[in-house]
């Protein structure tokens, strides 16, 4: 059974870079012969995370969506030093069941420079619920001069989102151990 790989779109802009390089790595992914699949946030009602309604919405059928993956790819624009708040509040929906052992990689898009606070916090988050975050990242800074008609314009960096996402392919099925401490720390909303 071919390994089951998600890209999760933190950008809502209809004419989203982030979107555009996700699915490059879902494109790398399929070539290595993953079934893919773009988890879309713009399609999925999720109201701003209440621990008092964590079934709200669609929140359901995103959980599942990514519960259903061997690997999760995370995509986000760099807003304000850190990641979008869209993505923000689905992760707030998820946890360990979602995310503990499961490979993620992460891909940070910027309109200025290489936006490292972006994958630093997300990595953050992903190894407090014991995800295997992939060494590998890939970042795309000045996102507006980078693509031509949803192409690349850099061999170099379309080759650095490919391996993003052939090395989530390659490490999907992966058993990390020990967990981490983070994820021992980590009690959510109801601790």
């Amino acid at each position: 059974m071919p390994p089951r790989i998600v890209a999760v779109c933190g950008s809502l802009r209809d004419a989203s870079h982030t979107r555009t390089a996700l699915g490059h790595a879902l494109d790398a992914a399929g070539d290595r012969g993953a079934e893919t699949e773009l988890l879309d946030l713009r399609t999925y009602d999720l109201p701003v995370y209440d621990a008092d309604r964590d079934d709200a919405g669609d929140a359901p059928a995103f959980r599942s969506a990514v519960r259903a993956a061997d690997s999760v790819l995370l995509g986000s624009p760099m807003y304000h030093g850190s990641y979008s708040a869209p993505l923000k509040n689905a992760l707030d929906y998820c946890g360990f069941e979602e995310f503990e052992d499961r490979t993620v990689g992460l891909l940070g898009v910027s309109g200025g420079s290489f936006p490292v606070t972006t994958l630093e916090h997300l990595r953050s988050v992903c190894r407090a619920l014991n995800a295997w975050v992939l060494p590998h990242q890939a970042a795309v800074p000045r996102a507006g001069s980078q693509f031509q008609d949803g192409e690349f314009v850099d061999e170099s960096l379309a080759e650095r989102v490919a391996v993003l996402g052939e090395r989530a392919v390659e490490y999907a099925d992966i058993s990390p151990d020990p967990g981490s401490f983070e994820g021992d720390q980590n009690v959510g909303a109801g601790g």
